[in-house]
Order: structure tokens, then C-alpha cells, then sequence
């Protein structure tokens, strides 16, 4: 083959700068033939680099003992579309991968009708690809072509159809030529999760489409329609997800900081959700004071009845007094525990980081008292933005009796004031 090749060279080329070191910058055919017949692997890579390289040339190197020679060629943009017929089944998969990647990027820009023999043979590689028995490659080609619509359609049908997610998804979640109808006809073939979630995460997503996800009942298909701010979700298909998600906490945060809550629905979700979420929802939906305070009410008296056996506190206390003592117990603390809606334990932490019976403690958290609960994180020790977010997230302190910071990050009163607060509850223990 070499001498074949030989016949085919002519005159040499100016380079671009692509950065290959041990050949000159200027290819000519002397030194392409030199390399080819004697050259060191490195001197063969360096040449499967160069953009200049005759298409002879790199059309010879694809049949290369080197895979890194081969995946130079699978690489290089001027790389001719017989040489890519050549590496399609080439027995390296990482040569098939940059294939792969290279074949995806050219197809899309390849409008119809445009160089179309170029055009037909790219496509023939890449729905050779396409099928091909690693999934990271499949994977490739989809995560190239997942947003054109200069690709053909049954190609995309056929992605979008794989067994495996790294391969549907990004196909289910960005393709421009799935149309509702085969999205619906995918879902109710049945599919894997993750295609699913793709599916749900679509951008302008219709309500018939939220409506089968939602069906399914599946959690992180259902966690990412909530989460999926453009997806038109009806009333009744909400209400659906409300009930389902009262026992499954995966479910909880999307719940709440779902774009456009009817005051309706963040009542029903302030009925199980963590009070900090709560607080998160308020805050997004900007509900004005008295509709705010109406809904923390609800939650402050669902909070109040939950309560702990005598047993399980005590164990929460003896925790408590454990961390205390191993000197765990900081703001960083407080906050994982609100984050992670650990109510009981923070409370009786806090009931020993203030030196406070766990009563007295409960009283300041239920008292809706924005300077009662700052006293109590002052005696706890505690940063004023912890003392805020105490009161924000926690006690779900109303607005109006909210403490703010001094300064950003300072006690906005006095430590008389404050320990007047703690005393009132102290005496009334």
C-alpha cells in the first residue's frame, strides 16, 4: 500500500500552527514519505496531527499499529470521509469515541442539499456509530447531535429509543425533532429513569406530556418536572403530585420552590414540609404579610403537635449533651441541622448550648418572638446571622417581629435587653 501511496503524493502544503513539535512547519512530500517509511510512533502521531497533511496521507495512517496514531487521525479535521469509513469499527475504543465526537460536530453543518455526497457519508458513519456496541459512543454521537435539526429523524428516533441514559437522555431532553406525540409514545412504552427525568426537565414542556410523567409516579422524573421551571403542570396534575409527595421527602423541596404556587397549593405543601422549606417558598412566591403570617400559623401549629415520645427525646437529649461535651455543637452545626430539618435534636442542642431546660427552650421557639429567639441564640453562643436564621427558617418567626443583623453580622440590641427576653421566658418555666 505504501508504494501506492507514493504515486498518489504531490507538492506539500503551508502548516497551520497546530502546536506538533519534530516536524518542520512547512510539509513537504520528502518528509510525509520519510515518515511513513521509517519514522519513530511519535514522528507518525506528530504527522496524523497536522492539518496539512495530504488526505493520501492521513487516509494511510488510519490503518496506523498505533491507536494513538489512529485516534490522531479520528481527531484531525482534515481527515478525509474514506479515512473515517476505515476507523468506524476500529478495534480501539477510544479511536471511535473522538470518531465519534469529530463525525457528530460535522453532520450538523451539513445542511441539505449541501456537498451532499460529503453529506450521505457522513451520515452513513454516524448512524454506524450510532449502533455502536459501547455505549460511550452512542453516548457521543447523542450529546453531539442533540440539539439540530439538520440531522435525520430516524436517527434521532432511534437514540431516543436506547436502553441506555447516557445515550437517550440527552436526545429525550434537547432533540428539536421529537414531537409530542413521540414523547408520549416513549413514555408509555416504558422507560428507564433517567430517561424519564430527561424527558421532564424539556424546556416549554405542554401539560399532556407533565400530565404522563406525573402518572408514572416515578420520584425523580416527577422531582425534575417540579424543578423544571418552563413545564406548564395543571392545577389538578399538581394536586395529584401534592398527595403523593405528603410521605416522600425527595419530593419536598421541588414542591416548594416550584415557580407559581397557587396560595391553595402552598397551604397543602406547608402541611408536611420541613419548616425551613416553609420559610423558602414564602420567600419566592413574595406573599404579602397577612397571607405569610396566615400561612406560617398553619405551620407553627402542625410544628407544636409534633412531638417525640419521652423515650426518643431522652435519647435526643443524651446526643445533645454528647456533642456538646466533644465540642461539636458551633453555628456551623445549627445551620446543618436546620438544613436537614433536625427540629427535635437542634432544639435540645440548643437547651444545652444555652444551659435551658428543653421546656423553656420550646416555649422561645413557639413563641413567634423575633427578640426571644435572638436572646436565645445569644445565650447559645451564636453568630447573629445564625440568630436570623433561627428565626427565619426554625421558629418561623412573623416578618413583622423579625430581628434584623447591625451591620451585617451584630446584635441589633444590647446584652441587658437580651437577657430581659430570656429571663421572661425563664420565670415562666
Amino acid at each position: 500500500m505504501l508504494g501506492k501511496l507514493k504515486s498518489l503524493l504531490g507538492g506539500g502544503g503551508k502548516a497551520k500552527d497546530s502546536g506538533t513539535k519534530g516536524l518542520p512547519k512547512t510539509l513537504t512530500k520528502e518528509h510525509e514519505q520519510q515518515i511513513l517509511q521509517g519514522g519513530t510512533p511519535g514522528e507518525r502521531h506528530a504527522l496524523a496531527l497536522r492539518e496539512d497533511a495530504r488526505p493520501e496521507v492521513l487516509y494511510y495512517l488510519a490503518e496506523d499499529a498505533s491507536p494513538e496514531v489512529r485516534k490522531a487521525i479520528a481527531q484531525n479535521p482534515a481527515t478525509p470521509i474514506q479515512a473515517a469509513e476505515k476507523l468506524i469499527s476500529d478495534d480501539d475504543e477510544e479511536v471511535r469515541q473522538e470518531l465519534a465526537r469529530k463525525i457528530g460536530r460535522l453532520v450538523p453543518g451539513l445542511a441539505p442539499g449541501e456537498q451532499t455526497a460529503l453529506r450521505e457519508k457522513a451520515i452513513k458513519v454516524l448512524e454506524t456509530l450510532a449502533a455502536d456496541q459501547l455505549p460511550k459512543v452512542r453516548a457521543i454521537v447523542a450529546d453531539e447531535i442533540k440539539s439540530s435539526d439538520q440531522v435525520p429523524k430516524d436517527l434521532i428516533d432511534r437514540l431516543a429509543r436506547d436502553v441506555e441514559a447516557i445515550v437517550c437522555g440527552p436526545i429525550l431532553q434537547y432533540s428539536p425533532l421529537l414531537n409530542d406525540d413521540d414523547l408520549r409514545e416513549i413514555i408509555a412504552a416504558g422507560v428507564s429513569e433517567g430517561a424519564l427525568k430527561a424527558i421532564a426537565s424539556r424546556s416549554n414542556l405542554p401539560a399532556e406530556i407533565s400530565d404522563d410523567v406525573a402518572a408514572t409516579l416515578d420520584v425523580p422524573a416527577i422531582a425534575a418536572l417540579l424543578a423544571n421551571a418552563s413545564a406548564q403542570i395543571r392545577e389538578d396534575t399538581l394536586d395529584q403530585i401534592i398527595d403523593h409527595a405528603t410521605s416522600i421527602e425527595a419530593l419536598h423541596e421541588p414542591l416548594a420552590l416550584r415557580p407559581q404556587l397557587s396560595i391553595r397549593a402552598m397551604k397543602r405543601i406547608a402541611g408536611f414540609v420541613a419548616s425551613a422549606l416553609v420559610h423558602a417558598m414564602m420567600e419566592q412566591a413574595k406573599l404579602p404579610e397577612d397571607q405569610a403570617e396566615d400561612l406560617l400559623e398553619r405551620v407553627r401549629d402542625r410544628l407544636s403537635e409534633e412531638r417525640v415520645g419521652d423515650d426518643e427525646e431522652a435519647k435526643l437529649a443524651a446526643r445533645a449533651l454528647e456533642y456538646f461535651q466533644k465540642g461539636m455543637l458551633d453555628d456551623k452545626f445549627v445551620h446543618e441541622q436546620i438544613e436537614a430539618n433536625r427540629r427535635e435534636l437542634l432544639l435540645q442542642c440548643l437547651a444545652v448550648m444555652a444551659d435551658l431546660p428543653a421546656a423553656t427552650v420550646r416555649q422561645i421557639i413557639h413563641s413567634k418572638s423575633g427578640r426571644a429567639v435572638t436572646a436565645l441564640a445569644w445565650k447559645a453562643n451564636l453568630g447573629m446571622r445564625t440568630a436570623y436564621e433561627l428565626q427565619t427558617r426554625y421558629a418561623l418567626v412573623p416578618t413583622a417581629q423579625l430581628l434584623s443583623a447591625k451591620d451585617g453580622n451584630k446584635y441589633p440590641i444590647d446584652e441587658n435587653e437580651l437577657d430581659w427576653h430570656l429571663s421572661y421566658f425563664v420565670e415562666q418555666a
